[in-house]
Protein backbone atom coordinates (compact mmCIF):
# COMPACT_ATOMS: atom_id res chain seq x y z
CA UNK A 1 0.00 0.00 0.00
CA UNK A 2 1.30 3.26 -1.08
CA UNK A 3 1.80 6.29 1.48
CA UNK A 4 -0.32 9.01 1.51
CA UNK A 5 2.33 10.98 -0.37
CA UNK A 6 3.31 8.72 -2.50
CA UNK A 7 1.75 6.98 -5.56
CA UNK A 8 2.60 2.85 -5.46
CA UNK A 9 5.00 3.66 -8.88
CA UNK A 10 6.47 6.69 -6.98
CA UNK A 11 7.47 4.59 -4.50
CA UNK A 12 8.82 1.80 -6.58
CA UNK A 13 10.83 4.46 -8.49
CA UNK A 14 12.10 6.43 -5.30
CA UNK A 15 13.74 3.11 -4.16
CA UNK A 16 15.55 1.68 -7.43
CA UNK A 17 16.82 5.63 -7.57
CA UNK A 18 17.95 5.61 -3.31
CA UNK A 19 19.83 2.51 -4.12
CA UNK A 20 22.28 4.62 -5.97
CA UNK A 21 23.31 6.30 -2.94
CA UNK A 22 26.24 5.06 -0.63
CA UNK A 23 25.30 3.45 2.59
CA UNK A 24 26.36 6.03 4.82
CA UNK A 25 24.44 9.00 2.59
CA UNK A 26 21.53 7.17 2.90
CA UNK A 27 21.57 6.58 6.65
CA UNK A 28 22.35 10.43 7.14
CA UNK A 29 19.36 11.15 4.33
CA UNK A 30 17.21 9.00 6.69
CA UNK A 31 18.02 10.94 10.06
CA UNK A 32 17.37 14.12 7.84
CA UNK A 33 14.30 12.75 6.92
CA UNK A 34 12.93 11.03 9.72
CA UNK A 35 14.83 13.80 12.41
CA UNK A 36 16.44 11.14 13.72
CA UNK A 37 13.31 8.87 15.11
CA UNK A 38 13.99 6.34 13.50
CA UNK A 39 17.39 4.24 13.60
CA UNK A 40 17.44 1.41 10.71
CA UNK A 41 19.68 -1.26 10.53
CA UNK A 42 19.55 -2.44 6.95
CA UNK A 43 19.60 -0.31 3.56
CA UNK A 44 15.99 -1.69 3.02
CA UNK A 45 14.89 -0.31 6.33
CA UNK A 46 16.17 2.91 5.54
CA UNK A 47 14.66 3.60 2.21
CA UNK A 48 11.36 2.41 3.69
CA UNK A 49 11.42 5.22 6.87
CA UNK A 50 12.48 7.74 4.06
CA UNK A 51 9.22 6.70 1.68
CA UNK A 52 6.86 6.82 4.90
CA UNK A 53 8.42 10.05 5.82
CA UNK A 54 8.30 12.06 2.75
CA UNK A 55 4.86 13.86 1.54
CA UNK A 56 5.61 13.61 -1.49
CA UNK A 57 8.34 12.72 -4.79
CA UNK A 58 9.97 16.24 -4.88
CA UNK A 59 10.22 16.21 -1.33
CA UNK A 60 12.40 13.32 -1.46
CA UNK A 61 14.43 14.36 -4.82
CA UNK A 62 15.25 18.06 -3.35
CA UNK A 63 16.95 16.41 -0.59
CA UNK A 64 20.42 17.69 -0.66
CA UNK A 65 21.86 14.20 -0.34
CA UNK A 66 20.25 13.47 -3.41
CA UNK A 67 22.69 14.59 -5.75
CA UNK A 68 21.73 15.51 -9.06
CA UNK A 69 24.39 12.84 -10.45
CA UNK A 70 22.30 10.00 -8.79
CA UNK A 71 19.43 11.36 -10.29
CA UNK A 72 21.34 11.82 -13.63
CA UNK A 73 22.96 8.17 -13.26
CA UNK A 74 19.28 6.79 -12.37
CA UNK A 75 17.96 7.90 -15.58
CA UNK A 76 20.69 7.14 -17.72
CA UNK A 77 19.71 3.39 -16.06
CA UNK A 78 16.14 3.36 -17.25
CA UNK A 79 17.59 4.50 -21.11
CA UNK A 80 16.48 7.96 -20.74
CA UNK A 81 18.80 9.99 -22.33
CA UNK A 82 19.62 13.88 -20.71
CA UNK A 83 22.10 16.10 -21.35
CA UNK A 84 24.64 15.40 -18.69
CA UNK A 85 24.86 19.65 -17.73
CA UNK A 86 21.28 19.31 -17.04
CA UNK A 87 20.36 21.19 -13.58
CA UNK A 88 19.07 19.35 -10.72
CA UNK A 89 15.44 20.79 -11.55
CA UNK A 90 15.24 20.04 -15.06
CA UNK A 91 16.00 16.30 -13.76
CA UNK A 92 13.64 15.95 -11.15
CA UNK A 93 11.23 16.89 -13.75
CA UNK A 94 12.16 14.65 -15.89
CA UNK A 95 11.85 11.94 -13.43
CA UNK A 96 8.64 12.56 -12.37
CA UNK A 97 7.72 12.76 -16.04
CA UNK A 98 8.53 9.39 -15.92
CA UNK A 99 7.05 7.88 -12.91
CA UNK A 100 3.52 9.74 -13.98
CA UNK A 101 4.11 7.56 -17.50
CA UNK A 102 4.55 10.81 -19.77
CA UNK A 103 7.85 9.01 -21.33
CA UNK A 104 8.67 5.85 -23.52
CA UNK A 105 12.13 4.37 -23.18
CA UNK A 106 12.43 2.60 -26.31
CA UNK A 107 13.00 -0.76 -24.76
CA UNK A 108 9.81 -0.54 -22.64
CA UNK A 109 8.46 -0.49 -25.82
CA UNK A 110 9.87 -3.77 -27.07
CA UNK A 111 9.14 -5.64 -23.80
CA UNK A 112 12.38 -5.39 -21.95
CA UNK A 113 11.99 -4.69 -17.81
CA UNK A 114 15.35 -2.94 -17.51
CA UNK A 115 17.66 -1.54 -19.87
CA UNK A 116 21.18 -0.63 -19.57
CA UNK A 117 22.26 3.00 -19.46
CA UNK A 118 24.16 2.51 -22.93
CA UNK A 119 21.12 1.39 -24.86
CA UNK A 120 19.61 4.37 -25.90
CA UNK A 121 21.70 5.13 -28.63
CA UNK A 122 19.72 4.78 -32.02
CA UNK A 123 22.77 3.97 -33.75
CA UNK A 124 24.48 0.33 -33.10
CA UNK A 125 28.13 1.30 -30.94
CA UNK A 126 30.74 -0.76 -30.75
CA UNK A 127 32.52 -1.42 -27.57
CA UNK A 128 35.56 1.13 -27.65
CA UNK A 129 32.44 3.92 -28.22
CA UNK A 130 30.99 3.00 -25.08
CA UNK A 131 34.41 3.07 -23.52
CA UNK A 132 34.38 6.66 -24.96
CA UNK A 133 30.92 7.79 -23.74
CA UNK A 134 31.94 6.52 -20.27
CA UNK A 135 35.41 8.07 -20.06
CA UNK A 136 33.87 11.41 -21.24
CA UNK A 137 31.23 11.43 -18.79
CA UNK A 138 33.30 10.55 -16.06
CA UNK A 139 35.93 13.41 -16.78
CA UNK A 140 33.04 15.90 -17.10
CA UNK A 141 31.60 14.50 -13.42
CA UNK A 142 34.93 14.50 -12.02
CA UNK A 143 36.35 17.90 -12.68
CA UNK A 144 33.40 19.78 -12.41
CA UNK A 145 33.40 17.99 -9.02
CA UNK A 146 36.96 18.39 -7.75
CA UNK A 147 36.90 22.42 -9.06
CA UNK A 148 33.94 23.04 -7.18
CA UNK A 149 36.13 22.30 -4.06
CA UNK A 150 38.36 25.72 -5.08
CA UNK A 151 37.62 28.40 -2.38
CA UNK A 152 35.81 30.48 -5.28
CA UNK A 153 34.17 27.39 -6.93
CA UNK A 154 30.89 26.87 -7.92
CA UNK A 155 29.81 24.38 -5.31
CA UNK A 156 28.73 20.78 -5.74
CA UNK A 157 25.74 18.97 -4.26
CA UNK A 158 27.50 16.30 -4.22
CA UNK A 159 30.47 15.59 -1.46
CA UNK A 160 34.25 14.99 -2.63
CA UNK A 161 35.79 12.10 -0.32
CA UNK A 162 37.36 8.87 -0.66
CA UNK A 163 34.21 7.49 -1.51
CA UNK A 164 34.60 7.69 -4.76
CA UNK A 165 37.81 5.54 -4.99
CA UNK A 166 38.54 1.93 -3.92
CA UNK A 167 40.43 1.45 -0.47
CA UNK A 168 43.61 0.20 -2.20
CA UNK A 169 43.60 3.50 -4.52
CA UNK A 170 47.08 4.66 -5.71
CA UNK A 171 48.07 8.17 -6.95
CA UNK A 172 51.50 9.08 -8.82
CA UNK A 173 51.73 13.06 -8.93
CA UNK A 174 54.60 14.08 -11.28
CA UNK A 175 54.93 17.65 -11.34
CA UNK A 176 57.76 19.88 -13.65
CA UNK A 177 57.97 23.34 -13.12
CA UNK A 178 61.89 24.64 -12.67
CA UNK A 179 62.93 20.90 -11.85
CA UNK A 180 61.13 17.59 -11.76
CA UNK A 181 59.22 16.48 -8.53
CA UNK A 182 57.49 12.99 -8.00
CA UNK A 183 55.24 12.02 -5.27
CA UNK A 184 53.05 8.85 -4.42
CA UNK A 185 49.99 8.09 -1.96
CA UNK A 186 48.40 5.24 -1.78
CA UNK A 187 44.99 4.20 0.11
CA UNK A 188 41.44 6.44 -1.08
CA UNK A 189 42.08 8.72 2.08
CA UNK A 190 45.69 10.04 0.61
CA UNK A 191 44.71 10.07 -2.57
CA UNK A 192 41.39 11.91 -2.29
CA UNK A 193 43.19 14.35 0.26
CA UNK A 194 45.86 15.43 -2.47
CA UNK A 195 43.48 16.03 -5.11
CA UNK A 196 41.28 18.12 -2.92
CA UNK A 197 44.43 20.22 -1.51
CA UNK A 198 45.63 20.77 -5.17
CA UNK A 199 42.50 22.83 -5.66
CA UNK A 200 41.35 23.83 -2.26
CA UNK A 201 45.01 24.60 -0.74
CA UNK A 202 46.95 26.00 -3.70
CA UNK A 203 43.89 27.14 -6.15
CA UNK A 204 44.19 25.05 -8.87
CA UNK A 205 41.37 24.79 -11.42
CA UNK A 206 41.28 21.90 -14.45
CA UNK A 207 40.08 22.42 -17.74
CA UNK A 208 39.69 19.06 -19.24
CA UNK A 209 40.11 19.19 -23.51
CA UNK A 210 36.90 16.96 -23.77
CA UNK A 211 37.57 17.05 -27.33
CA UNK A 212 39.58 15.46 -30.25
CA UNK A 213 42.61 14.22 -29.19
CA UNK A 214 42.31 15.67 -25.66
CA UNK A 215 40.58 12.13 -24.24
CA UNK A 216 41.60 8.65 -25.07
CA UNK A 217 40.18 5.32 -23.17
CA UNK A 218 40.81 1.75 -23.97
CA UNK A 219 40.02 -1.32 -21.10
CA UNK A 220 42.97 -3.93 -19.81
CA UNK A 221 42.72 -7.34 -20.35
CA UNK A 222 41.47 -7.51 -16.35
CA UNK A 223 38.74 -5.26 -17.29
CA UNK A 224 40.26 -1.65 -15.57
CA UNK A 225 39.16 0.87 -17.89
CA UNK A 226 41.65 3.56 -18.61
CA UNK A 227 40.59 7.05 -18.66
CA UNK A 228 43.69 9.49 -20.12
CA UNK A 229 42.49 12.88 -20.70
CA UNK A 230 44.74 16.41 -21.47
CA UNK A 231 44.32 20.07 -20.44
CA UNK A 232 45.04 23.14 -19.18
CA UNK A 233 45.90 24.31 -15.16
CA UNK A 234 44.92 27.89 -14.45
CA UNK A 235 45.11 29.54 -10.84
CA UNK A 236 42.79 32.83 -11.15
CA UNK A 237 43.48 34.42 -14.55
CA UNK A 238 46.56 32.70 -15.25
CA UNK A 239 47.17 29.84 -17.51
CA UNK A 240 50.01 28.19 -15.46
CA UNK A 241 50.29 24.91 -18.09
CA UNK A 242 49.28 21.76 -19.19
CA UNK A 243 48.05 18.73 -17.30
CA UNK A 244 47.84 15.13 -18.64
CA UNK A 245 46.07 12.50 -16.10
CA UNK A 246 45.66 9.25 -16.73
CA UNK A 247 42.35 7.09 -14.27
CA UNK A 248 41.86 3.33 -13.64
CA UNK A 249 38.03 2.64 -12.86
CA UNK A 250 37.03 -0.66 -12.09
CA UNK A 251 32.78 -1.05 -11.86
CA UNK A 252 31.58 -1.51 -8.61
CA UNK A 253 29.78 -4.96 -8.31
CA UNK A 254 27.01 -4.26 -5.91
CA UNK A 255 25.81 -1.11 -7.71
CA UNK A 256 24.70 -1.29 -11.06
CA UNK A 257 26.18 2.18 -13.66
CA UNK A 258 28.79 2.81 -10.54
CA UNK A 259 32.37 3.32 -11.37
CA UNK A 260 35.07 3.78 -8.59
CA UNK A 261 38.86 5.25 -9.12
CA UNK A 262 41.66 2.55 -8.69
CA UNK A 263 44.61 4.40 -10.20
CA UNK A 264 45.39 8.24 -10.60
CA UNK A 265 48.57 8.75 -12.44
CA UNK A 266 48.55 13.22 -12.72
CA UNK A 267 51.20 15.12 -14.61
CA UNK A 268 51.23 18.59 -14.62
CA UNK A 269 54.01 20.69 -17.00
CA UNK A 270 54.68 24.34 -16.23
CA UNK A 271 54.42 26.80 -19.20
CA UNK A 272 58.28 27.41 -18.86
CA UNK A 273 58.72 23.42 -18.58
CA UNK A 274 57.18 23.09 -22.19
CA UNK A 275 58.81 21.48 -24.54
CA UNK A 276 59.28 23.89 -27.90
CA UNK A 277 56.51 23.59 -30.19
CA UNK A 278 54.13 22.48 -27.92
CA UNK A 279 50.87 23.93 -27.81
CA UNK A 280 48.93 24.73 -24.71
CA UNK A 281 45.71 26.19 -26.34
CA UNK A 282 44.99 21.93 -27.41
CA UNK A 283 46.80 19.76 -25.27
CA UNK A 284 46.69 16.08 -26.41
CA UNK A 285 47.14 12.46 -25.00
CA UNK A 286 50.35 11.44 -27.27
CA UNK A 287 49.05 7.69 -26.27
CA UNK A 288 47.10 5.34 -28.51
CA UNK A 289 44.46 3.02 -26.52
CA UNK A 290 46.62 -0.23 -27.52
CA UNK A 291 49.40 2.08 -25.95
CA UNK A 292 47.25 2.70 -23.07
CA UNK A 293 46.25 -1.19 -22.24
CA UNK A 294 49.87 -2.01 -22.64
CA UNK A 295 50.76 0.19 -19.76
CA UNK A 296 48.12 -1.46 -16.82
CA UNK A 297 48.45 -5.23 -18.45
Amino acid sequence: MASLGLSEREQAGCRELLEFLETEELMALTDTVTNRLVHPESRQEAIHAILVYSQNVEEVLKRRKVYREIIFKYLAAQGIPVPPSSEKHLLIDRVKQYWNGQLTTRSSESGERKPHAKSHGERQKSPQDDIHDLGGEFCQWFFELLNSQHPLGLKSEERWGPQHFWEDARMKFCYNTFEKNMEEYVGAEMVSLRLLSLVKEEYLLFNPNLHANGLKCATSQHGLVLVAVAGTVHRDNTCLGIFEQIFGLISCPLRENTWKIKVVNLKIVGQNALQPGMQIEKPSIKYEPKQLQELYD
